[in-house]
């Protein structure tokens, strides 16, 4: 398995550049019988443009799927699946002029070192944000197969700039109101002040990060394959994988390094003839396993590298120094579209632990599938 594939019983592998012809994802292993078809996964890529146009790229791709193989009749095959994207929004002429200059905070020149100047260094090619249509791609295809065996995952806005989220959102109030706004934050007010603050900072030539949070439901005790592969550790690998993604943490995460034992353990109780823990400043991992509590997993993103204020660099046709300034069309910031690509990488990786531990079959029946989709038996 290259670079470019993750997983070992849900494996995706994804292809593309940002100003290549396409993006997408091949799945290997995603098990026969799920009910798929290309709306399905078009749901999914629809969430990573927000409706305000003023707080995005002024590039926006309709990002339209098409299923290309692995599907027969509205039904997975147990054949690799794959679906892309075509790129038809590409200004390269915008990059001619920065060829020789690289952009501070992007990889254009770790990647001139790397590939001897082979890269395609348009828009970051590969290694620009536009590869995590590839993400929610698969990601859409797992939620299919979460959905049967009852695991939600929900991400949603908790930080931009200096704004937070002041309190926990419920979950009612996470699957209604986090796409009702540009941000992707379930408190409309503070959705308000969010936007205020990316607004600003493009007024000013400038961009911002955040913090995106993802929850996982319902998973079954003790899925993980530790000790290299624990759930945990598969998760943090996966979302380091989203382009700006600076910093993973479950639960409690860097705030339990505060706290004594008696106040970081999560204590055990029965309720309902069921064993439940008090806390869960464990985030639904222990050891590398799910503990039955819900998953709870935060991601810092970096502020948008391509910012208008002069900054500098090296001419490295010259190998003198210069400033420059990147023009053409760029986020000021990029959590609102990380929302769902956090979201659809989670869910990727919880199928590919859930097949793993024998949770989810390799091929799905009727039985399995049939009083939730209400499918009828193929013939």
């Amino acid at each position: 398995m290259g670079a470019n594939s993750i997983g070992k019983e849900f494996v995706v592998t994804c292809f593309g550049e940002s100003h290549g012809r396409c993006v997408g994802a091949v799945i290997d292993g995603c098990p026969a019988g799920i009910p798929l078809i290309e709306e399905d996964i078009q749901k999914e890529l629809d969430k990573r443009l927000p409706p305000n146009r003023e707080i995005i790229s002024a590039r926006r791709e309709k990002d339209v799927v098409e299923i290309l193989s692995g599907t027969y009749d509205g039904f997975t095959t147990g054949a690799p699946i794959c679906a892309l994207v075509w790129n038809r929004q590409i200004v390269s002429g915008d990059y001619a002029s920065i060829r020789d200059k690289p952009r501070p905070g992007h990889a254009d020149y770790p990647a001139r070192i790397k590939y001897s100047g082979f890269n395609d260094y348009r828009g970051g090619g590969r290694f620009s944000g536009r590869i995590t249509v590839a993400f929610v791609i698969a990601g859409a295809v797992a939620k299919k197969l979460l959905d049967v065996f009852g695991v939600e995952v929900l991400a949603y806005t908790t930080a931009i700039g200096e704004v937070r989220l002041g309190t926990t959102p419920s979950l009612e109030d996470v699957r209604r109101k986090t796409y009702g706004n540009a941000v992707r934050c379930p408190d409309p007010d503070v959705a308000e002040e969010m936007k205020e603050t990316i607004l600003r900072a493009k007024k000013e030539g400038d961009s911002v990060g955040g913090i995106v949070e993802c929850v996982a439901f319902n998973l079954p005790v003790g899925v993980g394959e530790p000790i290299f592969d624990s759930l945990d550790a598969e998760i943090a690998k996966m979302l380091f994988d989203v382009p700006a993604v600076k910093g993973v943490e479950f639960g409690a995460g860097f705030e339990a390094s505060k706290l004594k034992g008696s106040e970081n353990n999560d204590s055990y109780v029965m309720r309902n003839g069921e064993i439940e823990a008090l806390t869960n400043n464990a985030g639904g991992i222990l050891g590398g396993l799910s503990s039955g509590m819900p998953l709870v997993v935060r991601v810092a993103v970096k502020p948008t590298s391509s910012i208008s204020k002069e900054q500098k660099t090296v001419d490295l046709s010259k190998m003198e120094e210069t400033t420059i300034q990147v023009h053409g069309r760029h986020d000021p910031c990029i959590v609102p579209k990380a929302v769902p690509v956090v979201e659809a990488s989670v869910a990727a990786v919880l199928v590919d632990q859930l097949i793993r531990a024998g949770c989810i079959p390799k091929v799905l029946g009727v039985e399995a599938v049939g009083e939730y989709y209400g499918v009828k038996e193929k013939d």
